[in-house]
């Protein structure tokens, strides 16, 4: 959840959706994402909406927003979502909450949000409920609640085994908690358990990255998602790289790491399904995020959060108070939104798509498109067999190059 600016057109205040987004809700997967914007320190790379305690708090000392009251304004929120979708409204196929730190709230508070999901859109057979989760913040026991609250996938951020990485990256928990977090996990019932991994953080060597990786799979969680380090303007660690005392994560480095990853997890039994994602099969892979890459529908519930029905976007004021606000005043939380185009929505397709293992159809792609997919093929960046029977599907030195090549595509 960035916390970039954008532009768009005024929402009414009742939240109402065009026509045109309604049409076909229900024949789409439909989830829902909720965002807690709750830390209870602000590491230095993050970019996300979130806020500490004291970022909470107006120059006179009191407080402007709370997580003790957080999980009432998402059911209100959810309220407004199921007035708005009507009777449209289908039951929910995957939830997703992230942040911030969900952790930090009460089990029992996330179990209330869930619930209330339930009873006012049910939850379809099988559904996938996710939550991320700080090592430092969850126990045996927390896990166990979680689990007997209904919630069946649990994502650890890990980022690294190394103590100088962490230290970099301004990271809370201590190297091993992650993988005894994932013990904890199974031992509680959870049957899908993710890592998030960082790599090119200043400072680290190749040695650190092989250490991290093989941290991770000897946890034996059956998802691990690999990202590279993105140095964010206006973040503590973009100010340390101006001014000299870190250097800039290098290209190169990226993808010998990135390479370095795709070799260990799949030789550990985790297979590529997106660029970023490795999975222990089918079962395992996020099926709330490829909803996100296959066009699905959600409804982002939360300051900041950002939702998607039939082609119209929209995304929510940011600050944790503005947001009480505009709930208790019986308005939408949302700040602006976007109706895609056709062009917008091919185009989105192309890029979300072509990330994943499937890849997407060439005939998405108008004449140029095509062309530039042929010569991907000859530069051994898409895949000649899936070419020949219409997909484009990446290469691994494909997935190294993957947001160019979606500019050549598009």
């Amino acid at each position: 959840m960035p916390s970039v600016p954008l532009d768009g057109d005024p929402v009414p205040d009742d939240g109402a959706l065009p026509a045109t987004a309604l049409d076909g809700l229900g024949d789409r997967p439909f989830g829902m994402y909720v965002h807690v914007p709750f830390c209870v320190t602000r590491c230095g790379y993050c970019d996300f909406n979130t806020y500490t305690a004291a970022e909470l708090r107006s120059r006179d000392g009191s407080v402007t927003a709370s997580r003790d009251t957080y999980a009432d304004q998402a059911i209100g929120e959810l309220d407004l979502a199921r007035r708005v979708l009507g009777e449209r409204a289908t039951p929910v196929s995957t939830v997703f909450v992230g942040g911030g730190t969900p952790t930090l709230l009460p089990v029992e508070d996330l179990g209330r949000i869930l619930a209330a999901i339930d009873t006012r859109f049910g939850l379809a057979p099988g559904v996938e409920v996710t939550t991320e989760a700080n090592p430092e913040t969850v126990d045996a026991d927390y896990l166990k609640r979680l689990r007997d609250a209904g919630f069946t996938r649990v994502s650890f951020g890990m980022q690294s085994a190394r103590p100088h990485v962490l230290q970099v990256l301004e990271r809370t928990h201590t190297p091993g908690r992650p993988q005894q977090c994932v013990d904890w996990a199974r031992e509680a019932g959870f049957d899908h358990v993710n890592l998030d991994l960082i790599y090119g953080t200043p400072g680290e060597t190749d040695a650190d990255w092989k250490e991290s990786l093989d941290a991770a799979v000897a946890a034996r969680p059956d998802h691990v998602s690999a990202y590279s380090l993105i140095v964010e303007e206006g973040t503590r660690l973009a100010a340390r790289v101006r001014r000299g005392e870190l250097t800039p994560p290098d290209d190169d480095v990226m993808a010998d790491r990135y390479l370095m990853a795709d070799e260990r997890l799949t030789a550990a039994g985790l297979h590529w399904y997106e660029v970023s994602n490795w999975a222990a099969g089918e079962n395992a892979r996020s099926a709330h995020n490829l909803l996100y890459w296959t066009g699905g529908d959600w409804w982002g519930v939360g300051p900041g959060a950002h939702s998607h029905i039939g082609g119209t976007r929209w995304w929510n004021v940011k600050h944790p108070a503005a947001y009480a606000a505009r709930l208790a005043e019986g308005r939408t939380p949302a700040q602006a939104r976007e109706v895609l185009n056709e062009d917008d929505r091919r185009f989105e397709r192309i890029l979300l798509e072509l990330r994943i293992l499937q890849g997407c159809p060439l005939d998405l792609l108008d004449d140029d498109g095509r062309a530039a997919a042929a010569r991907a093929v000859a530069e051994g960046l898409l895949a000649a067999s899936d070419h020949a029977r219409g997909r484009a599907v990446l290469t691994t030195r494909g997935r190294l190059l993957a947001d160019a090549l979606v500019r050549d595509l598009t």
